[in-house]
């Protein structure tokens, strides 16, 4: 499969692309083995292996970073789990907190800046599986931690290469790009998935977040989510704070492992503020921009075969630093 994406004929269309892969991907072809590690703070992350770790450590490794109220069961993540076997290297889902299936226990939630957790998973799994080479790839909101995660590590990050895919490198912008025309319909779908996750939480933990069932049920906007919660938990002044400090773009020159970020022109979570300017970026970062795939979708293939272009491009960009 070309590095280049080639869209499905009659399936350019950003929403079509954005959508597909919940269609054609409706299970997931590979059966994790789950990981329950606790964390320091009395909390906990699942982890979604594509095999036993003990007896795969000695393979190369791919950590994967999901998406805003992402898990296992999103396409793309049980999709590359499964490419990542089939490569002969060891896959793993690290699940931000709550987003497994069950509630976390503590006030802490994730967002697009949080690296705590990712920093002591990935320190972790090497301590426990040994030393073997590591990659990661994050997707969405997780491709922002990711970048963000790599940015304040530099040449200490515990990764050999990274791909960043689909990333909301610039909060503003694209909260404001959710917030107009069709797109709001991915805001929609979004907030209501963090709704119902907090209102689990809220049942299971009266007073685990900074306000009770009715007010949650009030928020309209994933704006609002991030006003009266991820921004009181996490100390920013409000919304606008905390998209200003977490966006990972001028963070990028700080990267020091080779790193891939893939954008498609016709995403509709994307504004033009997230296009890297080139000129600024180190020689590790291979910036690539393709015409079309929507957010996270990448279809390629015919009707009767449809192909997940990530799930090639990915491993292919990463082999060289997976099996040097």
């Amino acid at each position: 499969m070309s590095k280049n994406f080639q869209p499905i004929n009659w399936a350019k269309n950003p929403h079509l692309q954005t959508l597909l892969p919940r269609i054609v991907r409706k299970k997931p072809k590979i059966k994790p083995l789950w990981q329950r590690l606790e964390l320091r703070d009395g909390d906990f992350i699942d982890l979604a292996w594509s095999e036993d770790p003990q007896s795969a450590k000695h393979k190369p490794r791919l950590v994967i970073f999901h998406g805003l109220e992402g898990s296992f069961r999103s396409p793309y993540a049980h999709g590359m789990l499964e490419a990542t076997k089939r490569r002969g290297w060891l896959g793993v889902i690290m699940h931000f907190r709550g987003c497994s299936g069950e509630p976390n226990r503590q006030k802490r939630i994730y967002h697009s800046g949080e690296i705590t957790d990712a920093r002591y998973f990935l320190k972790w799994h090497k301590t426990i599986y040994g030393q073997v080479p590591i990659a990661a790839v994050g997707y969405s909101l997780g491709g922002n931690m990711l970048a963000c995660y790599l940015a304040e590590t530099g040449q200490y990050a515990d990764v050999n290469a990274a791909v960043i895919v689909s990333a909301p490198l610039m909060l503003e912008p694209c909260s404001i790009r959710l917030e107009k025309g069709i797109s709001q319909f991915y805001e929609r779908y979004l907030l209501n998935g963090l709704k119902r996750n907090a209102t689990r939480k809220l049942i299971r933990y009266p007073g685990s977040l900074p306000l009770n069932l009715l007010q949650l049920k009030k928020l309209k906007r994933l704006r609002d989510f991030n006003n009266v919660i991820t921004a009181k938990i996490y100390g920013f002044k409000d919304a606008a704070d905390y998209y200003h400090q977490c966006s990972a773009l001028p963070r990028l020159p700080n990267i020091r492992v080779p790193t891939l970020i893939i954008h498609a022109k016709d995403d509709p979570f994307m504004a033009p503020e997230v296009v890297p300017d080139i000129n600024q970026l180190p020689v590790n970062i291979e910036y690539q921009m393709t015409e079309h795939g929507g957010h996270v979708g990448f279809v390629s293939g015919t009707l009767k075969q449809p192909k997940m272009w990530l799930e090639q491009r990915i491993p292919d960009w990463l082999t060289p630093h997976l099996e040097p």
